[in-house]
């Protein structure tokens, strides 16, 4: 499994233990990543993704929120809304991530933490998501860099 992958995977997570307990996302990350003892190499990456999505959740959930049809936010399960809040932050906002590899990435995800159908679920909001970008894939003034 590729460091990006599994840092995608302790992203999800620390957002999965953020939606069951609200805290401060270092403090879930840095709890999560010594029980679990997260390798070094892969620690980076994962934590500008967390930081990155809490930091976007209200503009993330917005965009879920309209590609998702005749479903609330609210309503899916924590798991699907923190695999889509992962790969519409990476959609939009890290230019070395095509958005067709984080639409993948998201499904792999689906596959290994979510239920049977979990996967078509998550594509159709994110092909949707995918579909309303404009040409270049990114929105104008996204960042690629979120400190860490």
């Amino acid at each position: 499994m590729g460091k990006r992958r599994k840092s995608r995977e302790m992203a999800l997570q620390t957002l999965f233990q953020l939606e069951c307990d609200p805290r401060d996302p270092m403090e879930a990350f840095e709890s999560l990543r010594e029980s679990m003892h997260w390798a070094d190499a892969r620690v980076d990456f994962a934590r500008k993704l967390v930081l990155g999505v809490q930091r976007t959740k209200s503009d993330l959930d917005l965009l879920i929120r309209r590609a998702s049809k005749h479903w609330r936010l609210e309503r899916m399960a924590m798991v699907d809304r923190s695999i889509l809040r992962l790969a519409v932050y990476e959609m939009l906002h890290l230019e070395d991530v095509p958005p067709k590899v984080a639409i993948d990435e998201a499904l792999e995800l689906a596959k290994r933490f979510g239920a049977k159908e979990s996967g078509a679920f998550i594509n159709g909001v994110l092909d949707q998501i995918y579909s309303d970008l404009p040409k270049d894939g990114r929105l104008k003034n996204a960042d690629s860099d979120v400190s860490s």
